[in-house]
């Protein structure tokens, strides 16, 4: 029997259009046997998820964490997927609330930039999309659409809206604290979308080298956003590396055309990743 993993998923807690709970029964629709709850800088939606999970399926509570690479100029951003850590190890939960924190002020500021503009939008149309999870641009973005000023959440991030004109920079991680501050929880990295070139720069392989010394697991290969060249020099870099090699589809919702399952992760990578973890189990 397949056996079908997907380890990248998003809800409503950060910037997916699923409730933690819808997600995790379109999860069992798709035919998915394991799916992993990742959204952005926060564990809001793993309770939610946890008591919505159908029978049969087992569910990894993780995130993915908002990093940035220093040894550029200007620097890189990039995500770590952590999975399975301690949401109570203080160390890690610091920089996760202070992510968030981070993330509403940004929000704050970018409505402010529009409404200045004369864009009828408002902070608390925008907040209660994300209904009390981790507030992100998207949830600007439908908001913008529901003014009827743009007609999809890309449109919304292109350079005359989101993208350049009412842009505000975010607070990162630096990439090896957040990669210490997961291991030390007891949790698992994998690199999300490393070679992501239409996303902007991609880091150096020799930042994946050093990372893969402090700790770093995998490497998320099987990705919409990665040529099948790219998927390629991941797997050889992982071999070389001797990192886990991912496959996920990255799920956001309405928010992107990818559907949940669109790619998987092999079942012995999955094992790997589950043996490595001591924060908190998989559930199911």
């Amino acid at each position: 029997m397949m056996t079908s993993i997907d380890l990248h998923c998003h809800s409503t807690a950060s910037d997916g259009t699923l409730t933690p709970a819808e997600l995790v029964r379109a999860g069992a629709a798709a035919g998915l046997d394991v799916m992993a709850i990742t959204d952005h800088d926060t564990t809001g939606g793993w309770a939610e998820a946890a008591a919505a999970r159908p029978e049969g399926m087992r569910l990894v509570r993780g995130a993915e964490l908002s990093c940035r690479w220093r040894g550029a100029e200007p620097a890189i951003p990039l995500h770590l997927l952590a999975y399975l850590f301690d949401p109570a190890e203080p160390v890690l939960a610091a920089k996760l609330a202070g992510l968030r924190e981070d993330r509403e002020q940004r929000g704050e500021r970018i409505v402010a930039k529009l409404r200045a503009d004369g864009v009828p939008i408002t902070w608390e149309e925008v907040y209660g999309y994300a209904a009390g999870g981790s507030v992100g641009r998207p949830h600007i973005a439908q908001a913008l659409i529901r003014a009827g000023l743009v007609k999809t959440t890309n449109e919304a991030f292109e350079s005359a809206w989101l993208g350049a004109r009412y842009f505000v920079p975010k607070s990162d991680l630096d990439v090896f604290d957040a990669v210490r501050a997961v291991r030390e929880a007891g949790g698992v990295v994998v690199f999300a979308h490393p070679r992501a070139t239409k996303r902007g720069r991609v880091v150096p392989d020799e930042l994946i080298t050093a990372l893969a010394e402090a700790g770093l697991f995998g490497l998320e290969a099987d990705h919409e956003d990665h040529s099948p060249a790219e998927r390629a020099q991941i797997r050889a870099l992982a071999e070389r590396l001797g990192l886990a090699v991912t496959g996920s589809s990255d799920f956001h919702g309405t928010h992107k055309t990818v559907q949940l399952g669109a790619f998987t992760t092999a079942p012995e990578m999955y094992e790997k990743i589950v043996s490595a973890a001591t924060g908190v189990p998989v559930l199911g």
